[in-house]
């Protein structure tokens, strides 16, 4: 961390949202792993406006140093058994804030807080299996690899591999 600052977690502000936008719309901010093609302008701007950002399905929030917007974590709901739900996670960080473990302390915190206020017994996480970064910062947040899911996910053109991650409340005892 830098001076002694902790990754803080907020909503998303009116302030962030150009930034936010950038990290889902813009090939150069979003980085190799996390760039699926152009969306929507404006998209976020919109569910922010009609009160969408946050809702019982899933959400946004923003990791912060120092006041300052880091990136964007997102978790949405997802399926788990007929009648059992998790919770499925993502994170995209501005190109200035990766490598420095500020990405692992955010999910870390957002499982947590996910812990905290939900009843869900599980967060997942995947990540393309030649994402490292993404691996690493995913275990060093205390996650769990449970298997590769064979061709899972497309981007740029190909179905690409990915690696799944979870937590389980129990798992917070260790941390």
């Amino acid at each position: 961390m830098d001076d002694g600052e902790k990754v803080l977690l907020q909503p998303v502000r009116e302030a962030d949202l150009d930034l936010l936008e950038a990290l889902i719309n813009d090939p150069a901010a979003t980085g190799e792993f996390q760039w699926f093609g152009w969306h929507e302008p404006g998209y976020l701007r919109r569910r922010w406006l009609d009160g969408k950002i946050f809702t019982p399905e899933g959400g946004l929030l923003v990791p912060t140093l120092g006041g300052r917007p880091l990136g964007l974590l997102s978790w949405h709901r997802s399926r788990s058994g007929p009648s059992s739900y998790c919770w499925n996670m993502g994170l995209v960080l501005r190109p200035e804030a990766r490598g420095h473990g500020h990405g692992t302390e955010a999910q870390r915190l957002l499982v947590r807080y996910l812990f905290a206020h939900t009843q869900f017994n599980r967060v997942e996480a995947s990540t393309e299996v030649s994402n490292r970064a993404e691996q690493r910062s995913l275990e060093k947040a205390g996650f769990t690899r449970e298997g590769i899911l064979r061709g899972y996910g497309f981007r740029d053109g190909e179905w690409r591999d990915s690696v799944l991650y979870a937590v389980i409340r129990e798992d917070l005892a260790t941390w």
